[in-house]
């Protein structure tokens, strides 16, 4: 099997030999279930040319995270996460593919969202940035941003679910906000992609968006956003989490189960964003006026779906698919934090040692809003080492 760090440009690559001091870290071993998370010693990554070395503050939990290593991306899977067999979990396993990219590089670090501070930078990078408290922009656009190409931290690479991650210097934004480490631990991923979306929809002021999976990190993230666009915004969330969805900006809720098109009316809808899939597939379709548009990064709630064409062409839709994530999107992301238009949706967090229990209850999908890990805070070997001032 090709290891897929093969083909991440080598600025991207870690090279971890030779280092004698360790840190903490969650390695993922291999598809399969809470079995395959080992929490142990590995040593500090060295930089390379370009890269910064960061102390990770916080990081989010992510179904990302958890569908790479039950192999849910793979091919082979035709379910929704909830409803993964373990007959497909057994098929994805020997694909081996992940169905991200080429293969997923086993053993790993996830961890895929990343509050941290610069700690240090390669020999020749900007000194100026040691000690700042910094995001991670996750996708990054490795062939140019001409190319929609991308990897992504922690799926591609190892991520942020360690005491320390190195990362490209130009992939990390400086943040000046009153938010806790934990707070800002909820924004990669989540806004990221609820953010690229809005923006390639164009939704703007007076449009009507139909958000699915709205109580979910990116469905409660695209409510706040297309808020801030001035779009009216109907969610779709379980009946015990409307409240909690209406209080975050939503104009309207609907309880998931309840028929769409009985709820709204058909041609009522200017955009659907949909990182559920599933039966309501359909529903959405019909709901979006002439000349809409369906947006997606996701399809957790079934990826298979039916598409009656005549509704796609007749009406002059537009299906966009969204992954990578495009060059706006993440400074845009970091001035509404800094300017105060959106607000964390913080639902709990946890020790890193305990991602096990993290993502247990992240999967009973009861929460609104991200579950976040914080890793041990650095002894003094590693201070040290590294030279920190805390």
């Amino acid at each position: 099997m090709t290891d897929q760090r093969e083909a991440i440009p080598q600025k991207h690559r870690f090279d971890i030999k030779g280092c004698k001091v360790t840190m903490k870290a969650v390695v993922t071993n291999g598809n399969g279930g809470y079995e395959e998370l080992e929490y142990r010693d590995v040593p500090i990554p060295t930089l390379a040319s370009g890269e910064v070395l960061l102390q990770v503050l916080a990081a989010g939990v992510n179904n990302t995270e958890i569908n790479t290593r039950l192999g849910w991306y793979s091919s082979k899977v035709t379910a929704g996460t909830e409803a993964l067999t373990a007959e497909e979990k057994e098929k994805a396993k020997e694909q081996a593919d992940g169905g991200w990219n080429e293969s997923t590089p086993f053993p790993f670090i996830q961890g895929t969202d990343c509050c941290g501070r610069v700690v240090t930078v390669a020999p020749g990078g900007d000194e100026s940035m040691i000690g700042q408290r910094v995001l991670v922009r996750a996708c990054m656009r490795s062939s140019g941003w001409e190319s929609l190409e991308n990897i992504w931290m922690a799926s591609d690479f190892d991520g942020a679910f360690a005491q320390f991650v190195k990362v490209p210097a130009e992939e990390v934004f400086p943040v000046n906000c009153d938010w806790s480490d934990a707070e800002l631990g909820t924004i990669p991923c989540a806004y990221g992609t609820a953010e690229n979306m809005l923006h390639r929809a164009k939704v703007s002021r007076g449009n009507h968006v139909l958000v699915a999976g709205a109580s979910g990190g990116v469905g409660s993230a695209v409510v706040q956003l297309a808020k801030r666009r001035g779009a009216t915004v109907t969610a779709i969330a379980g009946k015990e989490k409307l409240s909690q969805v209406k209080s975050i900006g939503a104009d309207r809720v609907i309880a998931r189960g309840e028929n769409i098109v009985a709820s709204l009316g058909e041609k009522s809808v200017d955009v659907v964003v949909d990182n559920v899939g599933g039966t309501a597939f359909g529903e959405m379709l019909e709901v979006l006026k002439r000349g809409g548009k369906f947006v997606s990064s996701g399809a957790i709630g079934g990826p298979l779906v039916t598409l009656d064409m005549r509704t796609f062409y007749l009406k002059d839709l537009t299906l966009i698919g969204c992954t990578a994530w495009d060059e706006p999107v993440f400074p845009h992301l970091i001035s509404y934090i800094e300017k105060g238009e959106i607000r964390p949706l913080l639902a709990k967090t946890f020790p890193l040692d305990r991602i096990v229990d993290a993502q247990r209850e992240f999967t009973e999908k009861k929460h609104v809003g991200k579950f976040v890990l914080i890793p041990p805070a650095p002894d003094n070997k590693q201070k040290s080492l590294l030279a920190i001032t805390l």
